[in-house]
């Protein structure tokens, strides 16, 4: 675990210059433009900043997951799978916003993939993952009724009663986590250091769930779910934690490159991955609580504004001065680097819940 750590810190805080300058070369510069004027004006200094730095959070989880991690798990070949095929999907979403934002005045342009395009994409990849993930599981306990597979189950905080999955009902939960944690983390990606620092506190939930539910002894004693093979994800984590901590020399306030939705897409999905194969998508929720309060301001914004609209083409009402909830501080006057720590400080307070309740059970 601590040679996946450090070898992806590593990755990345040496590529990153080089990486930087590449970018800068290229003039892959993120142009951030909100519909709020003064949301504009408060962030005109981030004009032409590098974005698509998450390639680097991609290269240097690959390589060390690669290094110290068991191919022959399929839980971690899936991980890279993962990664790979969102980062991907992230870095063509980011190419197109940039495309579409030098053709700006080009009637019809639009920035970036749209909302149904990454869906599609981001679906598919959380049903292969499903399947694979369920047919994989093993059993690992044995109760009255016969051998218990965690994969074929539902386990709840503060339950210690299972609740049977059919791979109909286990795919939906794995699409509704991996697809709500990846566009999750990717509003969360909005200022300086915000989304990677709240990753690096998920990622060490989810590095010591993953070694509890992977050995026995552990597992009973906390009255979690045994997985087979789960303590392999301990790497996956690792390489995780590491690569946002060295991302973060680099995206900390003032920024010198955005990870852009080539990192943000990836790094949430991956979490999601992960929280389903440990059987814990509720713990999810608790740890990655920044996450889901930025991803419910949006949907409750939306849907306000929707309901408070007089008619069809006229303005509606607003919870939130702007959506996501960073914003919204931002624009009450707090510094950005003062909402950064504060999400900061709320993220360790979920994640100290997060593992708090794996003693009240």
């Amino acid at each position: 675990m601590t040679g996946a750590a450090l070898v992806s810190f590593l990755i990345v805080l040496l590529l990153g210059p080089r990486m930087i300058r590449m970018l800068i070369r290229k003039k892959i510069g993120e142009r951030p433009e909100f519909e709020h004027a003064d949301l504009n004006q408060l962030t005109r200094h981030k004009t032409n900043t590098p974005t698509m730095g998450g390639v680097l959070i991609v290269i240097s989880v690959s390589i060390s997951v690669l290094l110290f991690g068991n191919t022959g798990n399929m839980y971690v070949r899936m991980s890279l799978f993962g990664l790979i095929w969102l980062g991907c999907l992230g870095g063509i979403d980011d190419w197109t916003k940039l495309r579409d934002s030098a053709r700006k005045t080009s009637p019809g342009g639009r920035e970036g993939l749209r909302m149904w395009q990454k869906l599609i994409f981001q679906v598919a990849l959380a049903v292969m993952l499903a399947i694979s993930t369920y047919h994989y599981g093993r059993a690992s306990t044995v109760d009255e009724l016969g051998p218990v597979n965690p994969a074929h189950s539902l386990y709840l905080p503060f339950s210690i009663n299972p609740i049977p999955l059919s791979l109909v009902a286990y795919t939906i939960i794995m699409v509704l986590t991996m697809v709500g944690s990846s566009n999750a983390v990717n509003l969360t990606d909005g200022m300086d250091g915000l989304a990677a620092g709240c990753t690096v506190m998920v990622s060490f939930v989810f590095l010591i769930i993953s070694q509890i539910t992977g050995v026995r002894a552990w597992a009973n004693f906390f009255h979690v779910p045994l997985v087979v093979g789960a303590q392999e994800m301990t790497i996956v984590c690792a390489a995780v934690l590491g690569s946002c901590v060295g991302f973060l020399w680099y995206n900390a306030h003032p920024a010198q490159v955005f990870m852009g939705d080539t990192g943000s897409l990836p790094l949430g999905g991956l979490l999601g991955y992960i929280a389903v194969v440990t059987r814990q998508e509720c713990l999810l929720v608790i740890a990655g609580g920044v996450f889901v309060m930025e991803a419910l301001s949006v949907v409750l914004q939306v849907g306000y504004f929707k309901l408070t609209r007089p008619k069809p083409g006229m303005q509606g009402k607003r919870l939130f001065r702007c959506a996501p909830m960073h914003h919204h501080f931002h624009l009450g006057g707090w510094a950005e680097s003062k909402v950064v720590v504060r999400f900061w400080l709320l993220g360790i307070i979920f994640a100290a819940l997060a593992l708090a309740t794996l003693k009240l059970r």
